[in-house]
């Protein structure tokens, strides 16, 4: 074999892995970094998680444009068969309502059909107090009493005290387990079902913020690789 066909086939090898990992990325496996404290301490800033697209129904792209960059445009897409739709207490990836560039985790409090509301930071759906996850957080000690009204909420209610609100077929209410500290459902809305991206499976790296990138093996967060996300 002459140097010329070897580098041909080293080229050819080479974009064959470059179109296996696009197609892994796209519809099996996606790599997702969690920049906010909304879900600590479930989930931590620095955490670098592996999602499972698969699971909710992978669909090819649906904008096509500059990588890293908002220029492009829409076109057509196709969504696969599911294996299952998101469940109450499932952890879940998906595009931000108000800015589809956006992914955003939260887990999911409720779906269609369902009732849902929160007395005095508890949380209820149809009437049963939702399960409290395990590294659940709240920053607030004070409460915000059923007549104070929330700005930013997209319905009368607080941060603490709400509904009951009905989730209408196809969508999903979500919020974040750090409950006194983040943007979810009860300031934005509803999640439609075609905005799911996946189901985070394991965190494979975790960065401390605080960290200064130098001190290498201060920095990783060892106790959290490997971890399964819940």
């Amino acid at each position: 074999m002459t140097p010329k066909m070897k580098k041909a086939d080293t080229i050819k090898a080479i974009l064959i892995a470059l179109f296996a990992a696009l197609i892994l990325r796209q519809f099996v496996i996606a790599a997702y970094k969690i920049p906010t404290g909304s879900m600590e301490n479930t989930l931590l800033i620095g955490d670098f998680l592996l999602v499972n697209k698969f699971v909710y129904g992978a669909r090819t792209p649906d904008w096509i444009g500059i990588p890293w960059t908002r220029t492009g445009i829409e076109v057509p897409s196709l969504s696969f068969p599911t294996i299952t739709d998101p469940q109450p207490y499932d952890i879940v990836v998906f595009e931000y309502p108000k800015d589809p560039f956006l992914d955003y985790i939260k887990r999911c409090i409720a779906i269609g059909g369902q009732m849902v509301e929160s007395k005095n930071k508890r949380v209820f759906t149809d009437g049963t107090p939702f399960p409290i996850p395990p590294q659940i957080k709240h920053m607030d000690r004070g409460i915000f009493k059923q007549d104070y009204y929330d700005e930013i909420s997209f319905y009368q209610g607080n941060r603490d005290n709400f509904g009951p609100i009905a989730v209408p077929l196809g969508h999903y209410f979500m919020m974040g387990d750090n409950r006194d500290n983040s943007l979810d459902s009860r300031s934005w809305g509803f999640v439609p079902r075609k905005n799911i991206v996946g189901r985070p499976l394991i965190i494979y790296l975790s960065l401390d913020p605080a960290q200064p990138v130098h001190r290498v093996f201060s920095k990783i967060r060892w106790d959290r690789l490997g971890k399964v996300v819940r």
